[in-house]
């Protein structure tokens, strides 16, 4: 027999109100009642009725996800956080690819084509800061220039790339390749490389142009970068903007026979699955991507309510000190 709300409430001495608010992720709901009631939904195996709640509200119980490309890990492993933070919601979550293309992002931006969910969560990487979302809610993914009114949820990439860097340094390296610069999405390599500097400039250490080396974010060109570069610049670090460069830069490393991290220290971003696989295992910075999904769901759910005002919100990282930058 199905297990009611009526059944979680008194298992939990709550009202059946409470337990709805609850379920539905209402933030009037006190931490201590909210950890109660979940505890008692666990506990009795309760499954939210998801066609009932359809008919009631009007919704589809679906959203939609867009991400430029699947041949950046980092966007898979982004749609897997914000798929299984859906379900536990009772959501579900419809995924396209946008290849980057402005008119496409404008398309969902602005709740044409067929969109037939209550929203879309996006990373964007044409859309600029005069853009407008239409009624549909939308919440955009990444990094947004500054004044943008559409909701948002990001990560701190100038801090967490000064954090990097800041280790390279900590552990003595001083000749430190910044390695994609002024590829990739503009405004995240803009405040990562704002990260580089500022760390050097922290430490004493001008910006040489020569160690800041252009390459898309990808294992193959960023491999060929390094294996151009490495012997005239001479390295003993090199900060990547993302993880499938730095991969790159040690299959080159590795390549020419360069030992790391005893020679070179290398250090990534995104903390992708291959980051903890690779020989040596990559250190790297880890956006929390379970905080930027809750986020990103708890804000398309408040942008229902009439009061909503566009929010702009930071999810937590990590320094991840793997075998590539510690001797």
């Amino acid at each position: 027999m199905a297990v009611s709300m009526s059944d979680v409430a008194r298992h939990a001495g709550v009202s059946q109100r409470t337990v709805s608010n609850v379920v539905n992720n209402y933030v009037h709901v006190s931490p201590a009642t909210r950890a109660r009631v979940q505890a008692s939904l666990d506990a009795l195996g309760y499954r939210p009725n998801t066609a009932a709640r359809r008919l009631r509200t009007g919704r589809t119980g679906t959203v939609t996800l867009a991400v430029p490309t699947f041949r950046e890990r980092y966007f898979a492993d982004l749609a897997e956080a914000i798929v299984g933070a859906a379900r536990v919601r009772g959501t579900t979550v419809l995924v396209e690819t946008t290849g980057g293309r402005r008119e496409t992002e404008l398309e969902l931006l602005r709740g044409g084509g067929d969109i037939l969910t209550d929203g879309v969560i996006m990373s964007a990487v044409s859309l600029g800061r005069g853009d407008r979302r239409g009624a549909h809610p939308v919440v955009l993914i990444g990094d947004r220039e500054p004044g943008s009114t559409i909701d948002h949820v990001g990560i701190k990439n100038r801090e967490a790339a000064q954090e990097a860097v800041t280790h390279l340094l900590d552990t003595g390296r001083r000749r430190i390749l910044l390695l994609g610069a002024n590829r990739g999405p503009r405004r995240s390599y803009q405040l990562r490389r704002q990260g580089y500097q500022a760390a050097l400039k922290k430490h004493g250490l001008d910006v040489d142009p020569e160690l800041i080396v252009d390459c898309d974010w990808t294992t193959a060109d960023a491999a060929v970068a390094v294996t151009r570069t490495f012997k005239g610049l001479k390295p003993d670090g090199i900060f990547a903007m993302n993880d499938s460069a730095a991969l790159g830069a040690l299959r080159a490393l590795r390549r020419g026979g360069v030992d790391v991290p005893r020679e070179v220290s290398v250090i990534g971003f995104d903390d992708i699955v291959e980051s903890g696989l690779s020989t040596p295992t990559l250190s790297t910075v880890a956006p929390l991507l379970d905080e930027i999904a809750a986020s990103a769901l708890d804000l398309l759910e408040e942008q229902l309510a009439e009061d909503h005002v566009p929010q702009h919100r930071m999810a937590g990282y990590e320094l991840r000190l793997r075998e590539s930058s510690t001797r």
